[in-house]
């Protein structure tokens, strides 16, 4: 007897930040809204789905925004607010499942295999699940049905805003093969690009690669590729996530060039940082140093240590030799920012039991 199948469900809010916004002021219903300042230095957190359409997105510069559509408004973010809708959602999902992965306030992994709610599918399950979240928060959300994360994921976004789809265990293979690779979670545009380079433009052009050139290709996540182009991800929805990393970082008054000044950013982002290590107890291992370019490009330095980072003084030399690797900076720099990373973590478990999806109601 093979594995049974998992029931993995991935919601995910409809433009999150913008829809609460949205909710809260009817004003801004119907108009294109970025959450952001629209200041000189600003930067777009989220965009509405009237944004969007003009080429807003997140983490666009909000002159660029504005370049691109002038009726948008800019409504700074209210991340309190945020918070305790997402609260909402999280108690939603804890009616349908006890296996909750919370990847973002405003998406997460749910496995359903169990059946806590009495459902006869996972399907159904999910319909009923975002019919809930309109119920208790009036934001609508979109799902993935699927037998592992990546599909669900994946999935996910197949009928946004306000809809579900599923690919089933005998679609998957074929699914992830007329998927361009730049669509794959966790492929991102450089990875994109060198897979573009060596030929590979689709999941079926990942597929013909073997595992060793794959590797011999892309390290590591040579290993991941091979898998996901068969459409197999067995990594478990996990409850007791823990939080993969704690960052903070600053933009600038103006572009810097002085050393001096640029540290002095840092150590206060690392000190950020270290605040929150002591309130929460947590110790990680990698210091990353962010720097946006005044072009907004943008560079990242990391060094891993063989212990976990114990005090303040630590955190700020490993930060602070990491952005001096970059001096003298070639130009002015807009942002710093300092993240620790490499926390422990736990794995989740599933029990079987549940269809993802009966015949009859296949429809996405």
């Amino acid at each position: 007897m093979g594995e049974p199948v998992r029931k993995i469900i991935h919601v995910d809010m409809d433009a999150f930040y913008a829809s609460v916004e949205q909710r809260d002021n009817p004003d801004l219903r119907g108009r294109p809204v970025a959450v952001g300042h629209g200041a000189r230095r600003g930067v777009v957190a989220a965009a509405s789905y009237e944004a969007r359409q003009f080429g807003v997105r997140s983490a666009l510069p909000s002159v660029t925004a504005l370049r691109k559509c002038a009726e948008l408004v800019f409504v700074p973010p209210r991340f309190d607010v945020y918070r305790a809708v997402s609260r909402q959602v999280h108690d939603v999902f804890a009616e349908f499942t006890d296996l909750i992965e919370p990847l973002a306030l405003d998406e997460a992994y749910l496995d359903v295999t169990a059946n806590k709610a009495g459902l006869p599918t996972a399907w159904l399950t999910a319909k009923a699940i975002r019919a809930r979240i309109l119920e208790e928060t009036g934001l609508t959300a979109s799902a993935g049905v699927s037998y592992n994360k990546f599909l669900a994921k994946l999935a996910s976004g197949q009928r946004k805003p306000n809809g579900q789809f599923a690919i089933m265990p005998e679609e998957g293979a074929a699914f992830v093969e007329a998927l361009p690779v730049a669509k794959f979670h966790g492929v991102g545009p450089a990875t994109a690009a060198r897979m573009h380079e060596a030929g590979i433009q689709t999941g079926a052009d990942l597929k013909t690669w073997s595992l060793q050139d794959l590797q011999r290709r892309f390290g590591k996540a040579g290993t991941w590729y091979y898998a996901i182009a068969r459409g197999q991800d067995d990594r478990a929805v996990n409850p007791n996530r823990e939080r993969k990393s704690s960052g903070s970082e600053t933009t600038f008054e103006e572009d810097l060039t002085d050393p001096a000044r640029i540290e002095a950013g840092v150590l206060a982002m690392a000190d950020d940082v270290w605040a929150w290590c002591e309130k929460t107890g947590g110790r990680g291992r990698t210091v990353t140093v962010k720097i946006k370019w005044a072009d907004f490009q943008q560079s990242t330095r990391s060094q891993s240590l063989a212990r976990p980072i114990d005090s303040r003084a630590t955190l700020h030399e490993a930060s602070l030799g990491l952005i001096r690797s970059v001096f003298p900076p070639p130009k002015g720099i807009r942002l710093v920012g300092v993240t620790l990373s490499n926390f422990a973590g736990q794995q989740g478990s599933v029990t079987p039991e549940m269809s993802l999806l009966p015949e009859s109601d296949n429809a996405a």
